[in-house]
């Protein structure tokens, strides 16, 4: 099937913006409240982006010095850094990658995490792991394992799936499993935390 005349223009388009665009890597932006405080900076300053996503944007324009440093004080009157050596916007892409899996994947990925990453990234997981140990002090699966408790806590309050439930989405390979893990990190067990908050909210609402 021949391609129509405007959907040829359109792709030759974005392969021109593509080209001319310029890629941006902002820390900390790990949220819809931080997409829209990147996207109110950007129009301060009059730039335009074609992509907007965690942790990178790619904008319209080659900023120049001047208009780099005025984004890097909008963005952090919103608590967001604009990276610009190469090792910290690796370190950044590594924590952006593991969050969208964790947090915001309907499904955590069938292969092992390394790989998953590796692929990703475009970079062997073992060069991937040292950068990211010698930089934060901690391994990439301790960052995983803290995210994933993250992702438990908010499971287990919105109270719709059991622990079995979320230790099977969690990829857990049992209750006891996740159980432990939860415990190691918060202290606490799973059910006793989800008493902790369920009492608290009553209590706020009887205030």
């Amino acid at each position: 099937m021949l391609e129509s005349g405007f959907a040829l223009r359109f792709r030759l388009f974005l392969v021109q913006i593509n080209k001319s665009s310029m890629k941006l890597y902002i820390k900390y932006m790990v949220s819809l409240r931080c997409k829209m405080a990147v996207k109110e900076a950007l129009n301060k300053l009059g730039l335009h982006y074609v992509l907007l996503d965690l942790g990178v944007v790619d904008v319209l324009e080659n900023l120049t010095p001047e208009q780099m440093e005025l984004l890097r004080y909008n963005l952090l009157d919103s608590g967001l850094e604009l990276l610009d050596d190469k090792k910290s916007i690796l370190i950044e892409k590594i924590k952006n990658v593991i969050t969208q899996m964790i947090h915001y994947s309907d499904e955590l990925p069938k292969v092992n995490y390394s790989n998953y990453i590796s692929e990703q990234l475009g970079f062997d997981y073992t060069y991937l792991s040292n950068i990211f140990s010698d930089v934060k002090g901690i391994t990439i699966q301790q960052f995983i394992i803290v995210n994933k408790i993250e992702r438990v806590k908010e499971l287990l309050l919105y109270d719709e799936l059991n622990l079995t439930e979320i230790s099977y989405k969690m990829h857990y390979s049992s209750v006891a499993h996740l159980s432990n893990q939860f415990k190691k990190i918060t202290g606490l067990s799973p059910s006793y935390f989800k008493q902790l908050k369920q009492k608290r909210k009553v209590n706020l609402e009887n205030m």
